[in-house]
């Protein structure tokens, strides 16, 4: 007996997400055109590629001026930008201040430290995109920055760090850069609500796919969008991409009914039920009426031969969807 899915033209088997509470297929004829409707950019500068004062940077990171004046003296984290014909501080020099300030913090040598910066100097250059590459850690003998193609160690640093720079981002939009965070977020959730219209049908999926990443460019916290990308990376076969979305998704969201559903999906025909059940049972916990997990709890269960548990779960089931084929199996279940 097969989990609950549903399946698109070609009889491949497809994750069926409801988009939220009372949510579902929004059927939207396709439009001739596949060419992406051009956006007007966000009012304010993103914070990437912004410049900072002083006072801004100390607000952030909690840093009096007299740190910053000291560290800049001496030549450990210096400001690289200009703003208004002043010395400003990057993106790139928040990062750098960060790992200063928690190592000092954890009394690092400052030796240490100024290798660590100076190395990471070098590191920095290379990132294309630091939101989504770029980690910061140690595990407590080595400063690591860790990049998707690889890791560095900078240098040595008796501390425990571990940080991700989108979430030093998350602080900069939300003390410094609210209009702006409020300005991207907006557009890429408008991209996102064009894209549902298009990611079930095997012939749009391409458009949906380039639009679901667009949104991701202006809001990278936009967790249904990763679920939904995991969708389409499913329903074209690709499995782990699929999972590295649904986990990007649940990184954000931790809560997020659909992505541990997926999830549960997947470990469940992996013969995995025991780690179904908690992604489950996450699902229910965060959607009480989220119909088809209790229908899948009932077969994880049933594939570890807990039948009065999978009971329960087909009877809820039936509570929710009393009506149609796979409440006519969970009834089945029920009488056999």
């Amino acid at each position: 007996m097969s989990s609950k899915q549903q399946k698109d033209g070609s009889g491949q088997k497809v994750i069926r997400v409801a988009f939220g509470k009372g949510g579902g297929r929004i059927d939207v004829e396709p439009e001739d055109d596949d060419a992406l409707t051009p956006l007007p950019e966000p009012s304010h500068k993103e914070p990437v590629s912004d410049v900072y004062t002083q006072a801004e940077v100390a607000r952030v990171l909690g840093l009096s001026s007299g740190r910053l004046r000291s560290l800049d003296h001496a030549g450990i984290v210096q400001p690289t930008g200009r703003r208004k014909g002043q010395r400003a501080y990057t993106f790139s020099d928040l990062i750098a201040l960060r790992v200063a300030r928690d190592l000092l913090a954890r009394k690092v040598r400052l030796r240490d430290v100024v290798r660590a910066i100076k190395r990471m100097r070098e590191v920095l250059p290379r990132v294309a995109r630091p939101l989504s590459e770029l980690r910061i850690a140690s595990d407590g003998q080595q400063v690591v920055v860790r990049v998707e193609d690889g890791a560095f160690e900078p240098a040595t640093g008796q501390t425990l760090l571990d940080f991700e720079v989108r979430d030093l981002h998350a602080d900069v939009v939300r003390l410094l850069r609210p209009a702006a965070g409020r300005d991207r977020a907006r557009i890429a959730y408008e991209l996102y609500l064009e894209a549902i219209q298009y990611d079930e049908d095997p012939d749009t999926m391409d458009r949906a796919e380039r639009l679901y990443r667009r949104a991701l460019k202006y809001d990278p916290w936009l967790a249904i969008v990763y679920t939904n990308l995991g969708n389409i990376r499913f329903r074209r076969g690709d499995e782990e991409q699929a999972e590295h979305f649904y986990r990007a998704a649940l990184d954000i969201e931790r809560k997020q009914p659909e992505a541990q559903y997926n999830l549960g999906y997947m470990m469940l025909h992996r013969g995995r039920s025991d780690a179904a059940i908690e992604y489950f049972r996450g699902a229910i916990g965060a959607d009480p009426r989220f119909a088809d997990a209790y229908f899948n709890l009932a077969m994880a269960f049933e594939q570890l031969s807990e039948r009065e548990r999978a009971r329960d779960n087909w009877s809820r089931y039936l509570e929710l969807e009393p009506t149609g084929t796979w409440a006519d199996i969970a009834r089945e279940h029920l009488t056999s």
